[in-house]
């Protein structure tokens, strides 16, 4: 079982990390700017963010085993379908989507590892949870720019739902995936969001979330933008190498560049330029 919820965890990781090296490329196939296409990385991030909130009130209703079973499905599907997209709404709307679904499974594997593992064995098991959510991060970052030019952007996500599809067949052939006891006395709904709204009410709670929403905006924040736009910039533009003096086209050269193709530093006094003599 923690093997296979710790392989689900690299796979929606991986799945989620590898956007963003290729939102270059994603632009180009959908014919608009890699600025625009990068939305699709919050469009990811943030509902899968809230809906963690959601998950764990419906996992003790319906049981851990279900959520995760559900979840997981929705993921390879949506993973899958995305890989049809036309355009970058489609694109973006098809990444929201997909959070949506797959944010059910981390967060409540965290939750059956709890009910499962007594304390003394609990780390470990925990450990082996966030090895794979790091393993995913590290395999998604470099397996979407490496891949990309071999299999194309729609091959990237076919693999991962064709790999998600094997865990639910290991799910569905093992069993290994147990269901844990329900709790008794499921809170109400009301009780619920008076529970999550009481964490910010205590001075260390709202320190320890801030501190968690700005670690992730510095991690995340410069990822979809400014990384892939200047990185196309940066093709577009000169190269660094060519100075000012080189640029200017000395007497009798034929450059075929005009005099004020590139800027020129302004002599000084005492300079001695070409020609200024």
């Amino acid at each position: 079982m923690l093997a296979l919820l710790t392989a689900a965890a690299c796979l929606i990781f991986a799945q989620a990390y590898m956007i963003a090296p290729i939102l270059v490329r994603l632009g180009q196939a959908f014919h608009t700017s890699s600025g625009v296409v990068g939305l699709a990385v919050p469009a990811y991030l943030v509902p899968y963010g809230v809906m963690t909130l959601v998950w764990g009130p419906l996992s003790d209703r319906v049981g851990r085993r279900s959520v995760i079973v559900a979840s997981l499905s929705a993921f390879v599907a949506l993973t899958a379908l995305s890989a049809l997209s036309t355009s970058a709404a489609m694109f973006i709307a098809m990444r929201l989507a997909t959070a949506l679904g797959a944010s059910g499974v981390v967060p409540i594997s965290l939750a059956l590892i709890g009910d499962l593992f007594p304390y003394e064995r609990r780390g470990r098991a925990l450990g082996w949870l966030f090895g794979g959510m790091a393993g995913g991060i590290a395999a998604g970052a470099a397996g979407g720019a490496l891949a990309e030019p071999l299999a194309g952007w729609p091959g990237l996500f076919l693999a991962v739902g064709a790999a998600g599809l094997v865990l639910l067949a290991l799910v569905a052939a093992t069993g290994v995936l147990r269901a844990s006891p329900r709790p008794t006395g499921v809170p109400a709904l009301r009780a619920v969001i008076a529970g999550y709204a009481s964490l910010l009410r205590v001075a260390r709670g709202r320190r320890t979330y801030a501190y968690v929403l700005v670690t992730r905006w510095c991690s995340r924040g410069s990822t979809p933008g400014s990384g892939s736009t200047s990185t196309a910039a940066s093709a577009s533009a000169p190269p660094a190498s060519a100075s000012p003096s080189s640029a200017t086209a000395s007497p009798g050269s034929s450059s075929g560049r005009s005099s004020d193709a590139w800027p020129t530093a302004t002599a000084g006094p005492g300079s001695s330029q070409p020609g200024s003599r």
